[in-house]
Order: C-alpha cells, then sequence, then structure tokens
C-alpha cells in the first residue's frame, strides 16, 4: 500500500487536459460504441481519379465535419493520393478551413495571407503547392494557427503548423480512432524517411512529439535518431479523461474512490483496432513489419507490459519507464502486474524496464508488494521487485530483461525524455 498522495501524483501525470474524474456510474466502456469505426472505411479504389471539388464542395455543406472526417479516413486508409487534407483537386490543392479564418499563408506564398472563399460553415482556397511546403489559417493579425485537420504537422517558433504530405521523415495526424466501447482518440504517427522496418505502439501520444506538452514532452523523434532507431514507425495513441481507466489492468482505490479495470479492453483496441489500421494505412503490400512493440511510463508502462502479457509472442518488444507496477495494491488487494508476471511464467516478449528515485523496499503490511517505503519514489521498489520476479521465472539480463535504474530520477517527462533512447537503442537492435 502506497502513500495516497504520492499514488495520485504519479497517475495524474499526462492525462488529456479538460478531464474530470469518474463516477461511479461512469465506470464501463460503452459496448454500444464498441464498434463506432467499423462503417468508415473506404471502399474507394485508390487508382481512381480525385474527386472533383465542386463534389466535395458539395459534401462540406451538407456535412461539414463528416466530410472532413471521411476525406481524412478514407485518404489515409486507401493511400490515395494526397493522403488526407489538404486534397488534391484540378488546379491545386483544397484547403479548407472549418473556423472560418479568413486567410491562408505558406512557404508556398511568403507566408503572405490569400483571401478564402466563404462558404456555408467553412472557407476554402484552391492553391498551387510543393510537398513539404508548411502553411497556417490566419485573421491577418493575431490569429494564425494550424490546420486542424492536416495529414502532417510539425512545430515553429509560434506553436503548431501543418505540412502538405510531405516525402522525408514527418509527423502524421489520424482522427478519431475508436473501437472496443473505448472513447475515440487520435493518433500521431512518425513516419521515418525511409522503408519502416518495425513498429512502436507508444502511449500518451499527444505527449511524445509536441514540443509544447507537459514539461516539454518527450521530443521522440530526436532520440530515435540519438538511439540509432531511426527505421521505426511510431504509433503514438493518445490518452483521454479514461486514461486511469484504460491503463489499469484492474481495480484499485485512491482515498476509497475507485478507479480502473478496463486494461483487457485497451489491450484489445490496440490489438484488434491499432495494429490493424496501421497495417493497412502504412504496410498495405507487406503487413506489419514482424519486429513490433510497446512503450508507456508510468500507467503507460503499467498498460504496456499488461498487453504484452495479454497477447504473449505477439509483440516483440515492451517497455516500461517508472511503471506503476504496483497497481491492485494501493488501497486493495487486486493482483499487480508482479503478480500476473510470476503467475504466467517466462514469455516470449523481450522487456525493459526501468524507474528513479529510490528507496528501502518492504512489505510491512503483508501483502506480498514490497511498496511501503513512504519515502520510495518513482516506483522504485515496486520495478525492483518485478525485475527480481522476471528472473525467478526464466528471464535473462542482456538475453530478454533489460532493467535500468537512474538514481533520484524525478517522475515527469523530462526525466522520461532524458533516457528513452535507452529504450529506443535496444528495440532498434532488435
Amino acid at each position: 500500500m502506497r502513500l495516497i498522495s504520492l499514488a495520485l501524483v504519479v497517475l495524474a501525470l499526462g492525462a488529456a487536459p479538460g478531464c474530470t474524474a469518474k463516477t461511479p456510474a461512469d465506470r464501463a466502456p460503452d459496448s454500444a460504441d464498441s464498434d463506432a469505426d467499423a462503417d468508415t472505411d473506404s471502399d474507394t479504389d485508390s487508382d481512381a481519379e480525385p474527386p472533383g471539388l465542386d463534389a466535395i464542395l458539395a459534401e462540406l455543406r451538407s456535412d461539414r465535419d463528416g466530410t472532413l472526417q471521411a476525406y481524412s479516413e478514407g485518404a489515409f486508409r486507401t493511400g490515395a493520393t494526397g493522403g488526407g487534407w489538404p486534397v488534391q483537386v484540378t488546379g491545386g490543392w483544397l484547403f479548407v478551413d472549418p473556423a472560418s479564418t479568413g486567410n491562408l499563408a505558406g512557404t508556398f506564398n511568403d507566408w503572405t495571407p490569400e483571401p478564402m472563399t466563404a462558404d456555408d460553415g467553412f472557407s476554402y482556397l484552391v492553391h498551387s503547392a510543393d510537398r513539404g511546403d508548411g502553411y497556417k489559417f490566419t485573421d491577418g493579425f493575431d490569429d494564425w494557427h494550424a490546420d486542424e485537420w492536416a495529414r502532417a504537422l510539425t512545430w515553429d517558433e509560434n506553436g503548431e503548423m501543418s505540412v502538405l504530405h510531405p516525402e522525408g521523415a514527418h509527423l502524421e495526424h489520424l482522427f478519431a480512432v475508436a473501437g472496443q466501447g473505448l472513447v475515440a482518440r487520435d493518433i500521431h504517427v512518425w513516419v521515418p524517411a525511409g522503408t519502416p522496418d518495425r513498429v512502436l505502439y507508444a502511449e500518451d501520444g499527444q505527449n511524445l512529439f509536441d514540443p509544447n506538452a507537459i514539461w516539454g514532452g518527450w521530443h521522440l523523434d530526436d532520440a530515435l535518431a540519438e538511439a540509432g532507431a531511426d527505421s521505426t514507425l511510431v504509433v503514438g495513441i493518445f490518452n483521454t479523461c479514461d486514461r486511469m481507466e484504460e491503463y489499469t489492468h484492474v481495480e484499485d482505490t485512491l482515498d476509497g474512490d475507485l478507479y480502473g479495470g478496463w486494461g483487457d479492453a485497451y489491450a484489445d483496441f490496440i490489438e484488434d483496432d491499432v495494429r490493424p489500421l496501421t497495417a493497412e494505412t502504412y504496410f498495405p503490400e507487406t503487413g506489419e513489419p514482424s519486429v513490433t512493440g510497446l512503450l508507456g511510463s508510468s500507467l503507460g508502462g503499467l498498460i504496456s507490459f499488461h498487453v504484452a502479457d495479454r497477447y504473449p509472442g505477439e509483440f516483440t518488444f515492451a517497455a516500461s519507464m517508472s511503471g506503476t507496477m504496483g497497481w491492485g495494491s494501493i488501497e486493495l488487494h487486486n493482483d499487480t502486474m508482479i503478480e500476473r508476471y510470476a503467475a504466467h511464467g517466462h514469455q516470449d516478449t523481450v522487456l525493459y524496464l526501468d524507474s528513479g528515485g529510490s528507496g528501502d523496499c518492504v512489505d510491512s503490511d503483508g501483502d506480498g508488494i514490497m511498496d511501503d517505503d513512504l519515502e520510495a519514489d518513482d516506483n522504485y521498489c515496486e520495478n525492483i521487485q518485478l525485475r527480481d520476479t522476471l528472473v525467478s521465472v526464466g528471464y535473462q539480463y542482456e538475453v530478454d530483461l533489460y532493467h535500468w535504474w537512474e538514481p533520484d530520477a524525478t517522475h515527469d517527462e523530462v526525466a522520461w525524455a532524458a533516457r528513452v533512447a535507452l529504450p529506443l537503442q535496444l528495440f532498434g537492435s532488435l
């Protein structure tokens, strides 16, 4: 049993902004929405001629948001030329601003605002541009913002910037991916310059590449290059307001309030929804590469190990940074991930786990989990216990088990960004 105030700090990190705590009545996935994305697949032939401007405008007038979503999905699912917004039409690229800000500016016009045509709930402009050009929508004065539906994005000194279908290494945005009754969420995908030879599924996706994310984010694109893992396609799955529910395999209580236990549904979401979408989108001819991995921190590390355990042998690698491996024993006595791995024995996935912090690891309440030193931090003791448990069931150091301790490192994105190259380098070598 851990000190509750510490647990609350640990579990709050990385949660989606604007979230409110779950009430007991809210604490179940919505099975009615489990196939919410089943009808979004497009049957469009990827070799078909692009739709005409008039047809797209008519669709936007009829159902603006649905059309924006459909062309985003249809493009990346079929691999059509352009691959999402902006959409290629006769005469250039169709830029659509649902906020009707007024103007389009980008590298293709030296960032000089050009008026867009106002329409029914949106504005638009067809403009010539080259792949890799950056752009934003603007009122010509103080409001400069990225295209919220752009397929590719980056950041400049003024914030997020949209990019027109770059061909080198870049970041892509997939929208409203749903499944298993869970809330739909966006995904950031890092696409390497060459052909990807491995895929890493990473949690808390909104914190991985955005330099304006909490504590500056992970800068995972830089870490991939540092680690020599730059042939990796990274699928960064956003968290939602249900993070504490989805990222935990069993229920536990914090200050008497019940949380968690949706981990099976979330693992199934990765296996049955996100992986097939990734293969369909980025590997339509060859299928997903044989080397696949999972990566997360804190609760994200916990759920990464749970996914690997629920689907033994389906992932080559699983990495947990400061994973909350004592979840289940904070105030209740449900199975922790330590006990799960002890019970299930040696499996095929290569495991990496780490922590910062330090402490004297004791089990003063006799629940079998060494988590009762109130001075220990960053899940240090629980990860030490899991490491030793893995050795006891047959994992071997430097073969299929890797452990790192960063003395007194804190529990935040700054610390994880500083050492994420370690698991990335290992993953890149598999």
